[in-house]
């Protein structure tokens, strides 16, 4: 186990001490509770999370597929930009 020093408001320390005198536990064991539910929560992530996907559309020119062109794809879109000033 490894010791870290943090710094907590006043609210959260009291109602730190009240539930550790509550259930005569350590103040420590608390927050690591607390830090080990939040650590292993996982999102419930649903279909209707991702609805931006595919929502776009780009001219992929001599470059298609862009996603095996990148680099260049994006030399030439700085450069086109560079030309136009």
């Amino acid at each position: 186990m490894r010791r870290i020093p943090i710094q907590i408001d006043d609210r959260t320390y009291e109602w730190l001490r009240k539930r550790s005198f509550e259930e005569k536990r350590s103040i420590a064991s608390i927050v690591r509770e607390c830090l080990d539910e939040k650590s292993t929560a996982r999102p419930k992530w649903t279909i209707k999370d991702f609805t931006f996907v595919g929502s776009g559309s780009s001219d992929d020119g001599d470059l298609a597929p862009v996603s095996e062109n990148h680099d260049e794809a994006y030399a030439e879109a700085i450069l086109s930009r560079w030309r136009k000033k």
